[in-house]
């Protein structure tokens, strides 16, 4: 595997735990977590023009994975679930409020 995927996916683990404590703490809402990254998602419609659709969804799958991750009730971070969900609701379909 490339190492730029392995630091990625460390990095997008990382980021998830730290959302989770946010959360946690009180610091963040589920919500307002889930709302910034909304905002992160809505970014990339600035670049959209210029960039193929397979570059839109690399851009949009940290973002999606970490939305989804606020969905796991508890339950262990695994990158491999996480992003196999996210990949199930690529084409745009809704599984709960934070996708």
């Amino acid at each position: 595997m490339n190492t730029a995927n392995l630091q990625m996916e460390g990095t997008l683990l990382a980021l998830a735990a730290l959302c989770e404590v946010l959360q946690r703490k009180g610091v963040l809402t589920g919500d307002e977590i889930v709302q910034a990254l909304s905002c992160a998602e809505a970014g990339i419609s600035s670049r959209a023009p210029g960039m193929s659709e397979a570059n839109r969804e690399a851009i949009r799958f940290p973002i999606r994975f970490l939305r989804r991750s606020m969905e796991r009730d508890g339950s262990a971070l695994d990158y491999a679930a996480i992003a196999a969900g996210v990949g199930r609701t690529r084409d745009g379909t809704r599984s709960g409020p934070a996708e």
